[in-house]
């Protein structure tokens, strides 16, 4: 706006308003009727416009990615870089954010629904599967997927959740193909698992999906209905005969101890009495040496002990008559043998056991009386 000096006070038209009304007039002549008058906006509602035309280009180009987000950006439809947690700007109109939640577990059934009631419902298309040793088993699991790389998971593959079930159904299939039944349906089912997780896995990666299998969990393993009560019976054979293989073994366990343990004892036993017995026979010998051993010192008085002892152990059960050798020159020896036939019909009564000897000094003998005789 130039400035007069003839009217320095006076108030000029702001140049933005005249061109306004510049084009007001043009739309005038070319709408002479005026149907477009009144939509065009004063002073104060064209400041209301322009305010509003701020606020949305503010709110197109600041965008916030939650805690569990990752921002993608795209501009004119091209991935261009991603954004961490927090504010972030972009350029409006012409860029725009994709947010998926990568710490979100993902849940995928396969071989089974589950409805909005709660109920499981088989799906054999996806549930049959064939084992190493041509059985036929349903096996229901479940796929818990998370969220590797968000620009991958949401460009690279164009329906990742079907495609995630059908390398999971392959990956199980060629698995259980490898296993026998028995393993599928008792002690192999952690390794039927960790198997298809790897596998599953290895196939996502090789398709750059941007997926973090974190874990696959086998729900129900069943054979088919159709042959369900013979594999019944199969399974209660083997329960039965793991059953017994059970208790037989822990009666061997029983009764193999307590034999070795009586063996033992026995063992023991004869070798205690072998031992007595030949310390006994070594005592006698080293008694009987230490008796050869004093008779070699005095014959004389060990041979007349033994003579006496000898004497001892005959004479109680003998009728005995001692004469003195000058009587026995007057008096007639004879045999009364009707006193020998009774004697012998009598039972003989052991002595009780004399008293030891002195070696050195044998005690002298008793006299000896004829029967019937006072002292």
């Amino acid at each position: 706006m130039v400035w007069d000096p003839k009217d320095p006070w006076s108030k000029k038209a702001d140049p933005l308003e005249e061109a306004l009304k510049q084009a007001q007039s043009q739309l005038k002549n070319l709408f002479p009727s005026g149907g477009l008058k009144n939509l065009l906006p004063s002073g104060g509602a064209w400041n209301i416009v322009i305010a509003g035309v701020l606020i949305l280009l503010v709110w197109q180009s600041v965008f916030i990615v939650a805690p569990d987000e990752e921002g993608v950006v795209k501009r004119f439809g091209v991935p261009v870089r991603a954004a961490d947690p927090g504010p972030h700007f972009k350029i409006p109109f012409v860029e725009s954010v994709l947010q998926p939640k990568v710490e979100k577990l993902h849940r995928l059934e396969i071989g089974f629904r589950t409805s909005q009631q709660g109920r499981q419902q088989m799906v054999p298309q996806e549930a049959l599967m064939l084992t190493g040793d041509m059985n036929i088993l349903g096996i229901e699991f479940i796929v818990q997927y998370k969220i590797k790389e968000a620009r991958d998971f949401l460009f690279n593959v164009a329906d990742i959740h079907e495609t995630i079930g059908k390398a999971a159904e392959a990956s199980m299939r060629e698995v259980v193909g490898k296993s026998k039944i028995d393993e599928a349906l008792t002690t192999g089912k952690a390794v039927i698992q960790a198997d298809t997780m790897v596998l599953l896995q290895a196939i996502l990666d090789q398709y750059q999906s941007g997926v973090q299998i974190a874990a696959i969990q086998l729900q129900d393993v069943d054979p088919p209905e159709a042959v369900a009560a013979a594999f019944k019976d199969v399974t209660n054979a083997k329960e039965d005969r793991e059953k017994l293989i059970n208790q037989a073994q822990g009666y061997r366990n029983d009764i193999i101890p307590r034999a070795k343990g009586e063996a033992a004892e026995r063992v023991n036993q004869a070798r205690g009495f072998a031992q007595a017995r030949l310390n006994r026979a070594q005592g006698e010998t080293n008694r009987f040496l230490a008796t050869l051993k004093e008779y070699s010192l005095a014959k004389d008085v060990i041979s007349k002990r033994i003579y006496i002892e000898t004497l001892e152990e005959i004479l109680p059960n003998v009728e005995k008559v001692i004469i003195d050798g000058k009587g026995g020159e007057r008096v007639l020896p004879y045999l009364p043998l009707d006193r020998l036939s009774r004697s012998s019909s009598t039972p003989v009564v052991k002595p009780a056991p004399q008293p030891e000897i002195d070696e050195a000094r044998p005690e002298p003998l008793p006299t000896l009386r004829p029967r019937g005789s006072r002292p």
